[in-house]
Order: structure tokens, then C-alpha cells, then sequence
């Protein structure tokens, strides 16, 4: 804000601040609101709309027809005023006839104006009204002007809520005004219906008090929520207990120029010296930083902003002592959770039994906190535009994931069906449950081994719950994806010491870290790995642990030390070559070795097991089946390196099936590869956690399973109900001649059986 504008706003809110001490009703106020400003900034024209019914009314004017207040209205996204309503945006036109959202009022009297600035009257990140200036003159207002103008917008925000002039925030759903029922579109991240009442990650911060009193007072607020701020990511840039060639300082490099950023600070000071609170001066700039990242289209530089947006939230809560999330303070009762975006440890941080759902305005498939939610079971919608304007704290929230749907104040009816769908999918689950204790036997006595897949301390319970037979596999990753640094050694070792103890005699499949590609830690970064086409194939899982062997050898004792007195079973990721798993395998038997030479206690032995992620491991599996003792088949992996194909790509998602003979001909042969070695062999993707794929599988010799704990229960009746012979000698025939749609011929053939499928 530049000298003339920080006087110019000094001037209009000195005065205004005389007219609202005033006692004047509030359409008087109004009415000398215009007259103040339009003088102020030697406008002709001065208009105040404000959201009324879901419709924009003409409240106050200086210079258009008077007969047209209270009579001119329009929708929100409808002229220049409806637009700069929606968008929460500021328009700046020398000719606005030229704008292709004008719309000519006659009984306004506009005609003979040319030029056109509006900017939105915002509270609790809604417009709620816009101020609007025009001149005769076609010409672009100044930048002191624009910035005069948005100032006043804060202080008219607090005027008219005091004065209760437009619907209450709370009482509508949005800038369009809507109260019933009305569906979003997202992208499903994760699958599951849910239900509960709308709560924001990070609660809104509402400013009550927009003009300051004592200035000097404000600017000491302001200074003393700056240096607390800045102390918190200093902290954050010293926390970490990893890191070669300054890593981690190098991420937090532009978090702590934006927090030391005069100009930045500079701002906020300027809006301080124009007589407003700090609170609405830390707004005031973050307003218009957003309107400006709206107008940037490179994505690295979008990002940035968004992390000077974190920033101004962060120093908005320390000022005004709002500190906390929803997580922190706790849920009252079942809750659909929305943020902008979460990490991984933010999710972690809430109530498991009240937390039902996820909408998130951003996120991906690959990003970390979907991981950890897909573990946790809570189903995850992303990209879901426009929530905050739609979404009230508190509106009765209808998830449906599966459909990528989300229903905001859902109609009597939507709710019945939606409660049957519930209903009926808790009845399965309960089904299921009962199965807890039945042994996964097919009818002609064939044992199938049936585990689950986890990643947290918690999950290890849905042992018990599932009456699953041990975890086939263990993700260690998930402790580093949650935390803001390198995981020490000690904490790695009581995680995976922990797990042990509560699997008891059952066996648990560790895999070390799996990071890199689109699980990407901010403490470990790869100076060539920066900007992967195909991050996938790129520099990931054993590739970087055979690279940063500081990483594996940590991990290495973490495990050995853990499994004391234990048997050990570990496996490596995305072995390609055998000699990557011999690489491995040499850092885990010179750790023991260091850990016996110290006299400490270690695993009584280890078995050592391989992903068979990339294709070309098939290729030499007689080569390492002599050296292992297990295999898992990751079919995740292995079907985008199969096909070519990205899972993140939603294009493609859906494009190549896992019941395509290509797969099921590629693991028949890797089953028959290694028949006379004494391997495990089970598949441990998702395509294990459908029962019509499970029986595939199981079709082609698989006869171990890892899947998620919901899957358990359906794969059990499944088994309990198909004859493994007979589905083999089917396979057999099907392999050697595919039908044109082998998944609807699976089908049908189930089904005249009575095998449940999905």
C-alpha cells in the first residue's frame, strides 16, 4: 500500500468511523457511507450492494438513480456486481460495457458512466455485499484507489453485520443464498459412504473488530504474533535429524522467506497505519494475496502461495489467540472433516471412532494423507470445488465416495435412501464380522492363507477383529509419512517392537521403507529426482535406501533389535535385479553382525522376502527364488508397469482390467516359476481385496493373500463357498482360449455356483 493510499484510507475510515459511533439507523449510515467514500476518492458514483434473500440489492448510492434503491437486484454471478459476489474478486475497468458480464440496468440512470471498479464485501470468506465506484470518464482507477476501496469493504463488512443488514452467514449455505439440498462433485480418493455434520479442519477466525483504537497498541500485536511465528518455523527448520547437503533446510528455505519478508510485513504495517486492527490487517493483505494468486498460472509459483496463505493463517491465529484445530478441540459428534488440504499426522491427530469422512478442495490419489486413509478405512473425497462457499459448519453432510458425491442438506428422501445404502453395507460388515473365527477352507478342503496389509500400531488389532492369519504386509513407510522429520532409530525400533507383540504368534511381514515417487518426504530430496516425468519409475523404494544407505542401516537395527528373541521377516521393495536384493539383504546381516559384536539382542533369525513390483524380476526369478523365503506380488505396481498405464491418471484408472489374461497368464507363470522352491507366494495389492478377483487368483495357484482388514470377512465366505479345483480347471480353459469379457464370464460362472462376488 503506497503513502497516498494509506492516507487516503487513513481519511475515509477516520470518517467513517465518526459515522458508525453515530446513532443513526443503519440506511442512514449507509447513505453517508457513499457520500464519504465518493468525496474521498472524487468518484461520481459510489454504490453499495448488499446480499439480501440470495439476491444482491442496491443498499445506498451516490450518483445513480435513488428510485433504483432497494429496487435493482440481481443474482450473484449475474452483471459486474453479481460476478465480483461470486468470484470474490475485484474488477477494474476503464469501460465496462466492454466486460462480457455487463449488464445494463435502465432504471439506474448508468448509462452515461463508462469506467467501473467494484470490489467484494467479504465475511467469514463469503461476499456478503460489493462497493462499487464509477465514473463518467472511461479510465482504470489507481492501485491507491483499489486498495482505498477494499480497506472500507473490511470496516462495511462490520457495519452491516452489527447492523444485521444481509443474511446471517451462518443462516445461508453460500454465496448463492441456497438452504436446500444441493450435490458436489469431487474425485473419489477413497472409496465408503459416510455421514455426519460438517467441521473445518482449521475453524474460521471471524474479525469482530475492524477499526483500531490505538494503532501503536496493533502494531505491538502484530510484532510480538511475528516473532512467535517466526520462532515456530525455526523450530520446525531444526527439527530435523536427517538430511545430506542441507535438505531439509533447503524445503524450508521459502517457508522462512516468506516469514522474514519485509515487504510482507511492510503491508500489514501500512494497513495498520490506515486505522485498522491488526486482525483485519493480516486479512486485508491475505485478501488481496489471494485475489492475485487467482491470476497465476504457474503451478510452482501457485504453491508458494499457498504456503504465504498458510503463513497468514498461522500468524491470524496467533494474534487474535484462536489457536488449534477441530482435531485439538475435539469432536462432539460424527463428522465429515473439510480442509483445503491435510497432511498424513493432521488426519492421525483426530478421534478414529467420531471422524466418518474426508472433503478436501484439493488433494490427489498419490497424496500422503490418502494412504494413511485408505489404512484407516475413512472414505476420502477430493477436488471438491467450491466448499467453502457452500458448506456451512455444522450442515448435515451425506459422503458417497463411491459415487464421488457429496450431499449438503439432503431432502428427507435422499436421506432414507442414503441410510438404506448404510444399512445395508453395516448388515454385510456385520456378516462378515461373524466370520471372525471360521478358517478360510474351499469346499474341497484347500487352505487359502488370508492376511491383512497395515501401516499404523493401531491396525494391528484387526488381527483379532478379522481373525485374520498374521500381516503379509506391514508398511514402515507410514511412520515417516507422518512425521515432520527422519523417524530416530529408537522410536522406529518401539513401533515395530510394538506391532510384534500384538500380532503375538501370528507373523508379521515388514517392508522397508517404500518412499520416493508420489510418496515424497520433504526432509529427503533427491537433487536429480526433482521434477520426475515418471516418478513411479523413478527414484523410489530400494532404489533410494540402496543409495542412502544411512537410511536402510537404521532401519536394518530399528528391525533386528525389535524382533529380539523373534523370528524376523522383512522384505524389499521394487526389486528389479537380484543384485539389489543381494545389496539389501548384505545391510541387514552387517547390521546383525555390529548389533551381536555389542552384545545386544537381536532376531533370532530372519527370513527375507522380495516384492515382485517390476515385470523384469520375473524374468530371473529362478535366480533369486533359491534366496529368499517369500514373495509378495505388489498388483498395484505391477499393473501400471504391465500396461503402461499411470493409476493416478483418472483417464486410465479404469482403462485395463484386473481380470485381463495378460495379468492373470503373467502370474500363472510366476506361480508355476517357482514350484520346487520353498516360497511363499502371495499377493498383497488390492486386486486380493475383491472377491471376484481373489478368485481368480486363486484360479491360477495363489494361495495366500494380504488385503485390507474389510476385505477379510467377504474373502472368507468367498473361499468357504468355491471348490479351488474345479476354478483352476476353468482358468486352465480360459487362459488357453480368452473369451472377449473373461470378468462377466467369471461372473456368471460364480454365480451359478452361489459363490458370493462383488
Amino acid at each position: 500500500m503506497s503513502i497516498g493510499a494509506v492516507e487516503a484510507a487513513r481519511n475515509i475510515l477516520t470518517r467513517l468511523h465518526e459515522v458508525m459511533a453515530s446513532r443513526s439507523n443503519a440506511q442512514t449510515k449507509l447513505n453517508t457511507v457513499v457520500e464519504v467514500i465518493g468525496e474521498c476518492l472524487d468518484s461520481e458514483v459510489c454504490s453499495i450492494y448488499l446480499l439480501r434473500e440470495g439476491m444482491l440489492e442496491l443498499f445506498a448510492t451516490r450518483g445513480l438513480a435513488q428510485e433504483a434503491v432497494h429496487v435493482t437486484r440481481m443474482a450473484v454471478g449475474e452483471g459486474l456486481v453479481g460476478t465480483i459476489a461470486e468470484e470474490i474478486e475485484t474488477l477494474n475497468l476503464a469501460e465496462a460495457t466492454a466486460h462480457p458480464d455487463f449488464m445494463y440496468r435502465p432504471e439506474t440512470g448508468e448509462e452515461k458512466f463508462h469506467s467501473f471498479a467494484g470490489v467484494p464485501i467479504v465475511r467469514r470468506e463469503r461476499a456478503v455485499g460489493v462497493l462499487s465506484v464509477q465514473h463518467v470518464d472511461p479510465r482504470g482507477y489507481a492501485d491507491i484507489e483499489i486498495e482505498a476501496l477494499q480497506t472500507v469493504a473490511m470496516v462495511l463488512s462490520e457495519l452491516i453485520h452489527n447492523a444485521d443488514l444481509v443474511d446471517e452467514v451462518d443462516s445461508y449455505a453460500g454465496a448463492s443464498g441456497q438452504t436446500g439440498p444441493e450435490q458436489l462433485r469431487g474425485l473419489t480418493l477413497v472409496k465408503g459412504l459416510a455421514s455426519g455434520v460438517a467441521v473445518y479442519h482449521q475453524p474460521r477466525i471471524t474479525i469482530e473488530h475492524v477499526v483500531a483504537e490505538d494503532t501503536e497498541a496493533e502494531r505491538a500485536r502484530v510484532i510480538m504474533a511475528f516473532d512467535k511465528m517466526r520462532d515456530q518455523v525455526e523450530r520446525m527448520a531444526n527439527q530435523a535429524e536427517f538430511g545430506v547437503g542441507g535438505e531439509h533446510e533447503e524445503v524450508l528455505a521459502t517457508y522462512k522467506m516468506f516469514a522474514y519478508d519485509e515487504g510482507w510485513t511492510r503491508r500489514i504495517n501500512e494497513a495498520i497505519d490506515s486505522g485498522l486492527t491488526a486482525e483485519a490487517a493480516i486479512e486485508r493483505v491475505q485478501q488481496r494475496t489471494r485475489m492475485r494468486m487467482r491470476q497465476i498460472d504457474d503451478p510452482l509459483l501457485a504453491d508458494r502461495m499457498h504456503d504465504l496463505e498458510d503463513l497468514s493463517n498461522r500468524l491470524l491465529r496467533i494474534v487474535s489467540g484462536q489457536l488449534g484445530t477441530a482435531a485439538t478441540m475435539g469432536l462432539r459428534s460424527d463428522a465429515i472433516l473439510i480442509a483445503r488440504n491435510l497432511g498424513p499426522a493432521e488426519l492421525l491427530e483426530y478421534d478414529r471412532r467420531r471422524l466418518k469422512g474426508v472433503l478436501l478442495e484439493e488433494g490427489s490419489l498419490t497424496s500422503h494423507v490418502v494412504i494413511v486413509a485408505r489404512a484407516m478405512g475413512i472414505p476420502v473425497l477430493g477436488r471438491v470445488r467450491g466448499l467453502r462457499g457452500k458448506v456451512r459448519e455444522g450442515d448435515p453432510l451425506l459422503l458417497d465416495s463411491d459415487q464421488a458425491t457429496v450431499t449438503i442438506r439432503a431432502a428427507a428422501g435422499q436421506i432414507e435412501a442414503f441410510e438404506t445404502r448404510l444399512g445395508r453395507s453395516r448388515e454385510r460388515q456385520a456378516a462378515y464380522a461373524a466370520l471372525r473365527d471360521v478358517v478360510p477352507i474351499s469346499q474341497d478342503g484347500k487352505r487359502i492363507t488370508v492376511m491383512i496389509n497395515a501401516g499404523l500400531r493401531d491396525d494391528v488389532a484387526n488381527l483379532a477383529l478379522t481373525g485374520a492369519d498374521g500381516i503379509g504386509l506391514f508398511r514402515t513407510e507410514f511412520q515417516f509419512l507422518v512425521s515432520a522429520t527422519l523417524p530416530a532409530r529408537e522410536r522406529q525400533t518401539r513401533l515395530y517392537r510394538e506391532v510384534m507383540e500384538s500380532a503375538g504368534n501370528k507373523p508379521v511381514m515388514f517392508r522397508t521403507v517404500d518412499i520416493g515417487g508420489d510418496k515424497t518426504l520433504p526432509y529427503l530430496r533427491h537433487d536429480d529426482g526433482e521434477g520426475e516425468e515418471n516418478p513411479a519409475m523413478g527414484w523410489r523404494a530400494l532404489r533410494v535406501a540402496l543409495e542412502r544407505d544411512g537410511l536402510l542401516k537404521v532401519q536394518a537395527r530399528a528391525l533386528i533389535e525389535a524382533a529380539a528373541g523373534r523370528t524376523l521377516n522383512v522384505m524389499f521393495p521394487m526389486v528389479s535385479e537380484p543384485w539389489e536384493f543381494e545389496a539389501a539383504r548384505k545391510v541387514f546381516e552387517g547390521q546383525l553382525e555390529f548389533l551381536r559384536s555389542r552384545r545386544k539382542r537381536v532376531a533370532e533369525s530372519i527370513r527375507y522376502g522380495v516384492m515382485l513390483e517390476v515385470p523384469a524380476l520375473a524374468e530371473q526369478l529362478d535366480l533369486i527364488a533359491p534366496r529368499i523365503q517369500f514373495l509378495s506380488i505388489g498388483t498395484n505396481d505391477l499393473t501400471q508397469f504391465l500396461f503402461a498405464a499411470d493409476r493416478a491418471n483418472p483417464k486410465l484408472a479404469e482403462r485395463y482390467d484386473w481380470l485381463s489374461p495378460a495379468i492373470l497368464r503373467y502370474l500363472r507363470r510366476v506361480v508355476r516359476s517357482l514350484d520346487g522352491y520353498n516360497v511363499d507366494t502371495t499377493v498383497c495389492g488390492e486386486m486380493g481385496g475383491r472377491q471376484l478377483e481373489a478368485l481368480a487368483l486363486i484360479g491360477v495357484g495363489i494361495e495366500r493373500l494380504s488385503i485390507t482388514p474389510a476385505s477379510v470377512g467377504p474373502l472368507k465366505a468367498m473361499i468357504g463357498q468355491c471348490n479351488v479345483g474345479e476354478i483352476r480347471a476353468a482358468m486352465e480353459g480360459w487362459l488357453a482360449n480368452p473369451p472377449k469379457n473373461l470378468r462377466q464370464v467369471l461372473t456368471d460362472w460364480a454365480q451359478e455356483r452361489g459363490i458370493s462376488v462383488d
